[in-house]
């Protein structure tokens, strides 16, 4: 979630905090990048390969249970 020079750090975007996500949202965030050489297949591919992890993570995580049942409330600002 950090910009490609501090593609090692596990801290989130110091520009998604900046501008005000709380720290839950900054540090689960993807950044994507594409170029004019990117084709209109690798975009499709990309968004099918997240969304297939995103299914799967989401399959996994009690606080995605937790947010589905009510147990806890959705922080997006």
């Amino acid at each position: 979630s950090g910009s490609a020079c501090t593609s090692g750090s596990l801290d989130p975007s110091h520009v998604l905090l900046a501008i005000g996500r709380v720290h839950d949202i900054a540090h689960g965030s993807l950044r994507l990048t594409l170029s004019g050489d990117t084709t209109e297949e690798e975009i499709d591919y990309t968004i099918a390969a997240v969304a297939e992890a995103v299914e799967y993570l989401r399959s996994i995580s009690p606080i995605w249970r937790d947010l589905v049942s009510g147990k806890k409330e959705f922080i997006i600002k």
